[in-house]
């Protein structure tokens, strides 16, 4: 099979196609022909080199959309199944920009039906990203909630999620993409003025750190998306940073959500696997809304 990979660190260039073996699922693990998967800015970080692993070969991709080809006897899916799933990994051999990828059988989830695979390739990692941050902060229907970079993708599912739960959410983001963002759901918009001290939590998709701070309520709570880059907390406010895991059960449940018009998947342009390095040029070059998307 084909995949993408980096055997040297650097800019887009770095990426390369390569023919490789297709690999073989265990008892627990079913392998899925990929249909689409997404390109994320830590498919970025991983190229050059900000992850480690110099001198290794290393496999990129986290999301995928596909087809189960190969099921261990130890899972309960059967060859021909639409499924999503999250694959995620800094260092290993090959990801899921590949035509073919093994995952664990319950990081996988009934693909939505309502859209198709390069819309739903968009929805594991980012998606999974956002409820799991939701799920720190613990806020209840009717509480308050900022939301930074809520027209990116990790902020659009996180303020689309948040008002579904009764959440009052203000989305911090650019003027031009006010409108977006309200589409999406936010009550309430600010391009960074907002009052300090006004929220109940803040999810900061924008990895603005401390100055998220300042517009959390006394004894509110902060989580950012960036393991172990969490401001330290002050005026009793908790912080934390979401560290993504396969979860095929609520992937499942964010599935359903797109299905019944709750979630927004959105695809920004796509490319064929061939032209992986091309991708990453394009998102290099910023100004992306929606996810760029590689079909094998």
């Amino acid at each position: 099979m084909r995949a993408a990979v980096v055997n040297t660190f650097g800019g887009p260039e770095a990426v390369e196609v390569v023919a490789t073996e297709r690999p073989e699922p265990g008892p627990s693990q079913v392998r899925i022909k990929v249909a689409a998967a997404a390109l994320n800015p830590v498919d970025a970080g991983v190229r050059a080199g900000f992850f480690g692993g110099a001198g290794k070969r290393i496999g990129l991709g986290w999301d995928v959309a596909g087809t189960v080809d190969a099921a261990g006897f130890a899972t309960a899916w059967s060859v021909g199944d639409q499924v999503v799933a999250l694959d995620p990994g800094i260092v290993r051999p090959l990801g899921t920009h590949a035509e073919y990828v093994v995952v664990e059988a319950d990081a996988a989830a009934t693909a939505p039906a309502t859209v198709d695979a390069v819309h739903a390739a968009t929805l594991p990692l980012n998606g999974l990203t956002a409820v799991q941050a939701l799920d720190l902060l613990e806020l209840t229907e009717g509480q308050s909630l900022l939301v930074t970079g809520a027209a990116g993708a990790v902020g659009g599912f996180a303020v689309q999620l948040a008002a579904h739960r009764g959440i009052s959410v203000t989305a911090l983001a650019r003027e031009t993409d006010a409108e977006l963002v309200r589409s999406l759901g936010a009550a309430h918009f600010t391009a960074g003025d907002a009052e300090a001290g006004t929220f109940d939590a803040v999810l900061d998709a924008a990895v603005l750190g401390e100055p998220a701070l300042e517009w959390v309520r006394d004894g509110g709570g902060y989580v950012g998306v960036r393991p172990g880059g969490e401001p330290a907390p002050v005026r009793g406010v908790r912080t934390t940073a979401v560290a993504v895991t396969a979860d095929g059960t609520r992937l499942a449940e964010l599935a359903r959500l797109v299905d019944e018009g709750v979630l927004t998947l959105r695809v920004a342009e796509t490319f064929p696997l061939d032209a992986a390095a091309k991708a990453h040029a394009r998102l290099a070059e910023g100004g992306v809304r929606g996810r760029l998307v590689l079909v094998p």
